[in-house]
C-alpha cells in the first residue's frame, strides 16, 4: 500500500513558521525563568553599613 503526500510551498512555509515561533517562545520563557532562578541565588545587599 503506497501513501503519497504532497507538500507545496505554502505548507512548507507554515511548518517553518511554526518551528521558528516555537523556538522563539521557548527562548522567551527560558529568559524569564532564568532571571527568576538567578534572583533567588543572588546575594541581597544588607541594610547595615560598615560601623564607623
Amino acid at each position: 500500500m503506497n501513501h503519497l503526500a504532497y507538500l507545496d510551498a505554502g505548507s512548507g512555509s507554515l511548518i517553518v513558521q511554526a518551528v521558528v515561533g516555537g523556538v522563539a517562545g521557548v527562548a522567551v520563557a527560558a529568559k524569564l525563568y532564568w532571571r527568576r532562578l538567578v534572583s533567588r541565588f543572588r546575594r541581597q545587599p544588607s541594610d547595615q553599613g560598615p560601623a564607623a
